[in-house]
């Protein structure tokens, strides 16, 4: 009898020993769930460790470019991010000229937006007291529109005059037709700013799957030549950037209307793919590139608003951006385009490409919701601008010809691809760092499971 008892109590003590430790568990994960950042960065951030602040994961060589990436990330910090971040604001590269509504060349249009913040919204001209009728008097603070989101208005009161001295030429890259006409829409850029609007699902996938499975492939390595892995390269880097958009700057909370940073779509997207990171860094110094290379074209052309100071103002910022000794010094040729299209398949590979890319342009009148196509067609029309610049000029720097729309395009996505940058830059370490010691909490709760979930197996 005593001896049945003593068995009954030591049986009962690896029960106790589970219900103990599953106690522990629980408190622990319990514990990191709280500090997890489920959704919001700013308060994960502060809570991460230290170190990871400004610890550089990305060094060497940006591949197939001529600088690393010690030196962009410096040079965007420096120079390039502030003087960006002021020329976008000035009158002449605020507003975007854009068709919105387009049909779809390859299948019904049938994405649906969830938020309304991802309209553009057009308020009629009556709106608009005689004031707004100049770009440099248009006040963001002011500005109403019908559906109360001052955030999506768009202006369509520009007169004719900000659109002096520019060519109408086309571009080979694009399918864009920038003439003037009724159905043509001025877009304030800074009243529409790319951000998340809740345009997901099967219709959003639908267009990157087109994108890259029809347009631009990721081949294997040993099929994949120089000029398709660029075409590749700039799209994964484009979709990279797009993405650190709407995680940046996201809606946390639909109810009270909070915004905020959105760790997980950024980790998830982006921080845990090293060549998606990669391919951002790439497409930002090709665009720089193409920048640079037209230096002399956009010093000397006519940023003309009607507007004297602020005219002198983006000029000013304009040669000051590409003639800084920083720049010239440290990355003179952020990428060589110089050994594209060579031999006797050259010309042919080119065209080929260049229809790729006009389709990845048509594509853009598919997205279901207008603020994200809005963003999509100017990047897009931005990234064909830069591939004009490097490779339909015919080594004379005379025939260079842009439109007043593509300079437009292609300064407000070399700004665009530098936030992204400087995004991964400084808070890409310490995202890591939390998401990745997320991982290893929820990593060390299966672990714990499955030690105890064998010790009462073998009890």
């Amino acid at each position: 009898m005593v001896k049945t008892e003593a068995k009954k109590k030591g049986s009962g003590a690896p029960w106790l020993w589970v219900l103990m430790a599953l106690v522990a568990v629980f408190v622990a994960m319990a514990v990191s769930s709280k500090t997890s950042p489920t959704i919001s960065l700013s308060g994960a951030i502060d809570r991460a460790c230290q170190c990871a602040r400004g610890t550089p994961k990305y060094s060497g060589m940006v591949e197939d470019c001529c600088c690393d990436y010690e030196t962009v990330d410096h040079l965007n910090e420096e120079v390039l991010n502030p003087s960006l971040q002021e020329l976008v604001k000035t009158p002449f590269f605020r507003y975007f000229k854009v068709k919105l509504w387009c049909d779809c060349p390859f299948w019904p249009d049938d994405g649906m937006c969830r938020l309304r913040d991802c309209s553009v919204c057009e308020c009629p001209e009556s709106e608009f007291p005689e004031s707004f009728k100049k770009p440099h008097r248009f006040s963001m603070n002011d500005l109403v529109c019908q559906e109360g989101k001052p955030q999506a208005a768009v202006d369509r009161t520009l007169d004719s005059k900000v659109f002096r001295g520019w060519s109408e030429t086309d571009n080979p890259w694009t399918i864009d037709d920038e003439t003037d006409n009724d159905e043509m829409t001025y877009v304030n850029l800074q009243l529409n700013p790319e951000r998340y609007t809740g345009y997901t699902g099967s219709s959003a996938r639908r267009i990157w799957d087109a994108v890259y499975s029809e347009n631009c492939p990721k081949y294997p390595s040993q099929e994949l030549c120089q000029e398709k892995k660029i075409l590749y390269k700039l799209i994964s880097g484009l979709h990279s950037s797009i993405s650190i958009h709407i995680a940046a700057e996201y809606l946390l909370d639909e109810t009270t209307n909070l915004w905020g940073q959105n760790l997980t779509l950024i980790y998830d997207r982006v921080l845990k793919y090293p060549d998606r990171v990669s391919n951002l860094y790439f497409t930002f110094l090709f665009v720089l590139r193409a920048v640079t290379k037209a230096a002399n074209y956009l010093e000397q052309a006519e940023y003309d608003t009607g507007n004297h100071n602020e005219d002198l103002k983006t000029h000013s910022l304009i040669k000051q951006l590409l003639s800084d000794p920083k720049l010239q010094t440290a990355c003179p040729i952020p990428f060589d385009e110089a050994n594209l299209w060579k031999g006797q398949s050259g010309p042919e590979l080119k065209q080929k490409i260049q229809q790729q890319f006009r389709n990845i342009s048509a594509l853009m009148d598919c997205i279901g919701c207008e603020k994200c196509r809005l963003w999509g067609k100017l990047q897009v029309l931005g990234l064909g601008t830069a591939l004009k610049i490097l490779f339909s000029v015919d080594g004379q720097e005379n025939s260079l010809q842009l439109q007043r729309n593509e300079v437009i395009a292609l300064m407000n996505l070399l700004n665009r691809l530098s936030e992204s940058v400087k995004f991964v830059h400084e808070v890409g370490p310490a995202a890591d760092s939390v998401m990745e010691g997320h991982v290893s909490a929820h990593t060390t709760f299966i672990n714990a499971w499955k030690k105890i979930w064998s010790f009462v197996s073998k009890t």
